[in-house]
């Protein structure tokens, strides 16, 4: 049941996070103003027409950071499985009489609800009208489900010995991102909104990739040797191994993986820019670069680099002055 959980889990912020790196990757150059529409339309800039676009591409520019209703019905299905699940598991640690699993998944229950809470009031913006909040506000909830996320699996320290928390620790980075990006979604203007979006969808994609190797490490033949799940309900579980140099391994291991998906991660980010590069018609701006080549002639052309030493210097200037002296006393001899 946990790994299906945690499979569950990542596929739904590997979704979440394609989708919103992918919205995000849209050119905003290509969006018309809207105030140059009104002109257009009406033949002429009058002063009215002119308020009227300003007050539309506000409003435009004040819209939810997840613009698509799907993308907010996502968060609401997978918000709504973690608070399902967080229950069953809270019941199990009550049968079982565990108080700390008891209060892990209150924990999780609330920033589950305010996940939920975002989806519900984007989804209600999106299909009435009538109803409208500032994008600040859905930012403002988003980041308070991240920061109470990113407490959660910092000060989980159920077993201090555990391997489960180096594999939390490690999943402290992609929530950082995501909290980073949406602390600079705040207070960047309407063209950096796009690169924060960017990088909140890659944390998010990151931090579902690390959910799948976490279920696949912890409840498949993958966990490492020498290593045991031990459960004390449904929800409150650690790893422990037989000594040391299983400790010790285990903690590599995990570090390695979240390098392997680190890595993977840029590679398919870097395919996927270079894609929709070729697609949008993007060639790049080579102009302000110059070749190697035409820098190694002009310092050829400057001066050459030599390893000779300084003795080597003093003995050329000493025999040139000897040189010297006996072009000067031949010379003098011959005008005699």
């Amino acid at each position: 049941m946990g790994f299906l959980t945690l499979t569950t889990a990542a596929g739904g912020f590997i979704l979440i996070g394609a989708w919103e790196s992918i919205s995000a990757s849209e050119d905003p150059t290509q969006v018309s103003d809207p105030s140059s529409h009104l002109s257009q339309f009406n033949g002429t800039t009058t002063t009215t027409t002119t308020k009227l676009g300003s007050v539309y591409a506000k409003q435009e520019s004040e819209t939810p950071c997840l613009s698509s209703w799907s993308n907010f019905a996502m968060v609401a299905v997978i918000s709504f499985l973690f608070i399902a699940n967080s229950l069953i598991s809270l019941f199990n640690a009550l049968d079982s009489n565990d108080r700390v699993g008891s209060v892990l998944q209150l924990q999780i229950l609330a920033v589950a609800s305010l996940f939920l809470l975002y989806s519900a009031l984007g989804l209600l913006m999106s299909f009435n009208r009538s109803f409208s909040l500032p994008s600040l506000v859905l930012d403002l909830i988003v980041l308070f489900g991240f920061v109470e996320e990113f407490w959660i699996f910092y000060s989980q320290r159920k077993d201090t010995s555990g391997i489960e928390n180096r594999y939390f620790d490690l999943l402290l980075v992609p929530i950082l991102i995501c909290v980073v990006a949406t602390i600079f979604e705040l207070k960047s203007t309407k063209s950096g909104v796009n690169y924060a979006r960017l990088a909140r969808g890659i944390g998010l994609i990151l931090q579902g990739m690390w959910f799948l190797q976490m279920g696949l490490s912890f409840y498949t033949g993958l966990i490492t040797h020498g290593c045991s799940l031990h459960e004390k309900s449904r929800g409150n579980y650690t790893i422990k191994c037989k000594g040391h140099p299983e400790y010790h391994r285990a903690r590599a291991i995990a570090t390695l993986q979240f390098n392997c998906h680190l890595a993977l991660l840029v590679i398919s980010g870097m395919v996927w820019y270079s894609i929709m590069a070729k697609k949008s018609g993007y060639h790049g701006d080579f102009t302000h670069y110059t070749p190697l080549g035409a820098e190694m002639q002009q310092m050829e052309i400057s001066g050459h680099f030599t390893l000779d030493s300084d003795e080597d210097e003093f003995r050329e200037e000493d025999n040139l002055a000897k040189l010297n002296v006996e072009v000067g006393v031949n010379g003098h001899g011959s005008h005699e």
